[in-house]
C-alpha cells in the first residue's frame, strides 16, 4: 500500500516521476476530500487540487481509498534538526496528545514503539492503541445489565403482565405472560464497540492492524450487529461499575461520533479521519487552561456568555449571539475573554499589526463592550519566527477605554507541563 505525508499548507505533486504521487491517487484523495463536512462550497476545504499539485489547507488527518492513503499533519515547530521521518513522528506524538486532551481521553501512547510512530500514519497508530485497550478490556470481561425482557412461558418468571394474561392467553391459561429481567452483555455499549471495530476494520491498511481487529470481531459475534446512524449513544451509562470502558467510549467517539471529525465513506471512495485544527485548538487550550485554574477562585467556561450584540426595536428579538472560545470569571464577573486563533502570526519587527486579522480585533472588542472584561486576548500558536520565546507578543489599549487587547502564544511543540505554562502565560500564578 502507498502511503504519503503531507503537512498544512504544503503542496504535494502529482504526475509522472519519483517525486509525484500517481494521478489517480490524486483523483481518489480530491475525490474522497470533497465528501468532507469540512470541504466547503468550493469543495478544496480540506484539499486544493491545483493542476499539477495537491495542496493541504487546515484540516488534518487521513484520507485512506483502495491502495493508499494521504496523512495531513499540523504544522508545529519541532526540532528542525531532525529529518523530516522524525519531525513526523514528533508531530503525530503531539497531535495525539491534542486529542486526548481536547476529548478527555487517557491515551497511553508507550506502548507504540518509536518505529511505528514513525512508519505508520495517524490513524494507524489510533486504531493500534484502541485495540490493545479493547482486548485489555474484554479479558476481564464485557460490561453487562439486566434487561427487562416479555415472553410467555409454561412457569412463571419474574412477575406476570396481568393486561396480556387475560387478553392473550385467557382461553389458554397453560402459557403465563411474564416480565423479568436478564443478565445480558448485548447492550448499547457492547453494540458501539462491536460499530467501531468494524468500522475500523474498514478504515486499517496494515494486515497486523486487521488481524487484530479480525479477533475482536470474532469476541462481539454474538452482539447484535447495529449500523451507526442506529446506535444508542445515550443509553450507555458509564458508573463504577464499567468505569473501565469510560476511555474506549471515548475513543469509540472519536471515530464514530464526534464534532472534531468526520468521518466519510463513498461507494468505493474509501474513508477518511479528519480534525479541523481551529476547533481542536481550541478545545485543547481551552481545557488545559480549565485544568489549569481548577482549585483556584477563577472559574473557566468554554463557549460560554453567548449574550447578543443587538435586540430588535421592534420586537426586542435579538440577534447575532456571541460565543467566546474561553470566558475567566472570578466573584461573578467576568474579568478576562480569551479567543484563540489556530493561524501564524508574524513578530512585530515585520509588522506592526502581526498579520492580526482586522475581523478578529472587532470580535474582540465586542466582547469587550458585551462582557466588560479588562482584559482580552488573542491566543496562537508559537514559532520560531515569531520570537525567542513564548508568551505575550504585543499588548494593545482600544481606544477610549481602559481595557487591554494582547497577543500571546504558545509553544504547542513543547509537549511539558502545558497547563502549568499556560496559567504562567496568561498572569495566574499558584498564589491565586
Amino acid at each position: 500500500m502507498s502511503a504519503y505525508t503531507l503537512r498544512e499548507w504544503e503542496t504535494l505533486p502529482h504526475g509522472e516521476g519519483d517525486a509525484c504521487i500517481p494521478e489517480h491517487f490524486a483523483e481518489r484523495f480530491v475525490a474522497l476530500a470533497r465528501t468532507s463536512t469540512f470541504a466547503g462550497r468550493s469543495g478544496g476545504g480540506v484539499l486544493e487540487d491545483r493542476r499539477h499539485e495537491l495542496r493541504a489547507r487546515s484540516v488534518v488527518g487521513v484520507l485512506a481509498t483502495e491502495g493508499g492513503s494521504l496523512e495531513i499533519l499540523p504544522k508545529i515547530d519541532v526540532d528542525q534538526q531532525g529529518n523530516k521521518a522524525k519531525q513526523n513522528t514528533a508531530i503525530r506524538k503531539r497531535l495525539v496528545h491534542m486529542l486526548a486532551v481536547a476529548l478527555d481521553l487517557k491515551i497511553e501512547t508507550g506502548q507504540v514503539t518509536e518505529l511505528d510512530w514513525q512508519r505508520d500514519t495517524l490513524l494507524e497508530i489510533l486504531i493500534r492503541i484502541f485495540c490493545k485497550k479493547l482486548t485489555d478490556a474484554v479479558r476481564r470481561g464485557m460490561p453487562r445489565r439486566y434487561i427487562l425482557h416479555e415472553d410467555d412461558l409454561t412457569a412463571l418468571r419474574g412477575s406476570l403482565n396481568l393486561s396480556r394474561q387475560f387478553t392473550r392467553h385467557a382461553a389458554n391459561p397453560s402459557r403465563l405472560a411474564c416480565k423479568f429481567d436478564e443478565l445480558s452483555d448485548d447492550i448499547a455499549l457492547n453494540r458501539i464497540m462491536k460499530a467501531t471495530v468494524v468500522h475500523l476494520f474498514r478504515m486499517s491498511r496494515t494486515a497486523t492492524t486487521q488481524q487484530h481487529l479480525r479477533e475482536l470481531a470474532f469476541v462481539y459475534a454474538d452482539i447484535s450487529t447495529v449500523s451507526v446512524a442506529a446506535l444508542k449513544w445515550d443509553e450507555v451509562v458509564i458508573d463504577r461499575t464499567n468505569r473501565a470502558w469510560q476511555e474506549l467510549f471515548g475513543m469509540a467517539q472519536l471515530f464514530l461520533h464526534n464534532r472534531f471529525q468526520t468521518t466519510s465513506a463513498g461507494s468505493g471512495q474509501g474513508t477518511a479521519l479528519l480534525f479541523e485544527m481551529n476547533t481542536l485548538f481550541e478545545e485543547y487550550v481551552g481545557r488545559l487552561i480549565r485544568r489549569a485554574l481548577a482549585g483556584t477562585e477563577y472559574q473557566v467556561a468554554l463557549q460560554g456568555g453567548r449574550l447578543f450584540c443587538l435586540t430588535s426595536i421592534d420586537d426586542d428579538r435579538t440577534v447575532f449571539q456571541t460565543k467566546p472560545d474561553i470566558l475567566i470569571r472570578h466573584a461573578g464577573r467576568v474579568v478576562h475573554v480569551i479567543d484563540t486563533k489556530w493561524k501564524r502570526i508574524s513578530s512585530r519587527i515585520d509588522d506592526r499589526k502581526q498579520g492580526i486579522s482586522q475581523s478578529d480585533v472587532y470580535q474582540m472588542m465586542a466582547y469587550a463592550h458585551l462582557y466588560k472584561a479588562p482584559r482580552l486576548t488573542l491566543l496562537y500558536p508559537h514559532h520560531e519566527e515569531l520570537s525567542p520565546e513564548e508568551g505575550v507578543q504585543a499588548q494593545f489599549r482600544i481606544s477610549g477605554q481602559e481595557t487591554i487587547l494582547e497577543t500571546t502564544s504558545v509553544d504547542i511543540a513543547n509537549g511539558e507541563k502545558m497547563a502549568l505554562r499556560l496559567r504562567n502565560l496568561l498572569g495566574y500564578q499558584r498564589s491565586n
